[in-house]
């Protein structure tokens, strides 16, 4: 620690982690790497199908290969660390390690947040403009929503951290958490941080507030447009089409609705970091699985290649 203003500034910070479940590290452990195993293996796998199908080579594939991208990004950010965590009891990070930490994992989730939206708004012109679909969504309109989502998370977010680094910290230089989040790294500054918060809130909720209501009028009316087709047979196909994106988005808000519009005053810090694995491990490592099982042309891709290598 550095001595500055007649305080101590931190320098490192410790990670408590799963405190309670130390009798429990090694199943932790091998459950964390499992879920990271999966992650990367199952985005890997996704990535790999949808670049050498040629049944695969649509908008709505395209958006998913850069979702991959993303959830291996959220996890590799996340649970390494964790894994460290769980395993050493005074396990701790520097607080330039710490901040990176938090860069990433939010840029992720703003990326994922924006990705999600264009695969909303892709559905729906599919299923509700189909004549339109491919003049509309062309490759140089994917390509510059992707070039956009990137720099645009990831700039946003930069800013949050630029901010903070403005901030005087002076501990104390303990978070009861497995990863650096924002508010247990406002608590531990000595500074007045009500500007970052403000800012936090006039750039990050409206923007994530509307991608929300995108996803729901989107979806709105994909459904309307299920709902009117005649025949059992077209409704079950078109739903099929978009079945794996709506649980996708439906579980990606939800856990993020969950922890951060339910008031947290009389929370545990159990419950609190419990729905914070949902959004920064099981997500990531479940996306792929989703596409996997329940969409046809991803498993008809798996079988092909399967057949490939024989």
């Amino acid at each position: 620690m550095t001595l500055v203003r007649n305080w101590t500034l931190i320098t490192e910070i410790h990670l408590l982690g799963f405190g309670n479940l130390r009798q429990l590290n090694i199943g932790l452990f091998l459950l964390f790497f499992l879920i990271y195993y999966v992650t990367i293996s199952g985005n890997v796998i996704i990535i790999l199908l949808v670049s050498r199908s040629r049944s695969l080579q649509s908008p709505m594939y395209f958006f998913l290969t850069q979702l991959s991208v993303c959830d291996s990004l959220m996890a590799t950010t996340i649970i390494p660390n964790t894994l460290y965590v769980v395993m050493d009891h005074d396990a701790t990070v520097t607080f330039a390690g710490c901040l990176a930490q938090f860069y990433f994992f939010s840029a992720s989730l703003a990326l994922e947040s924006l990705l999600l939206t264009g695969m909303s708004y892709d559905r729906y012109l599919a299923i509700c403009n189909p004549l339109r679909y491919n003049n509309i969504m062309d490759y140089l309109l994917c390509i510059k929503f992707i070039v956009f989502s990137w720099v645009l998370s990831f700039s946003v977010i930069l800013n949050h951290v630029l901010a903070i680094c403005h901030l005087e910290f002076c501990g104390p230089n303990v978070i009861d958490h497995y990863f650096c989040d924002l508010s247990p790294l406002l608590e531990l500054s000595c500074s007045d941080t009500f500007i970052v918060q403000v800012e936090v809130t006039i750039l990050v909720i409206p923007m994530a507030l509307l991608q929300f209501l995108l996803v729901i009028v989107s979806y709105s009316y994909i459904i309307a447009a299920i709902l009117g087709i005649p025949s059992e047979t077209g409704r079950q196909k078109a739903f099929s089409t978009c079945s794996s994106h709506l649980t996708m988005v439906s579980m990606y808000y939800g856990t993020l609705l969950c922890t951060y519009l339910v008031p947290t005053r009389g929370q545990s810090l159990a419950a609190s970091k419990a729905l914070s694995l949902l959004y920064t491990v099981l997500i990531p490592c479940i996306n792929p699985i989703i596409y996997s099982f329940r969409n046809k042309d991803i498993k008809e891709a798996i079988h092909r290649s399967i057949l490939l290598d024989r």
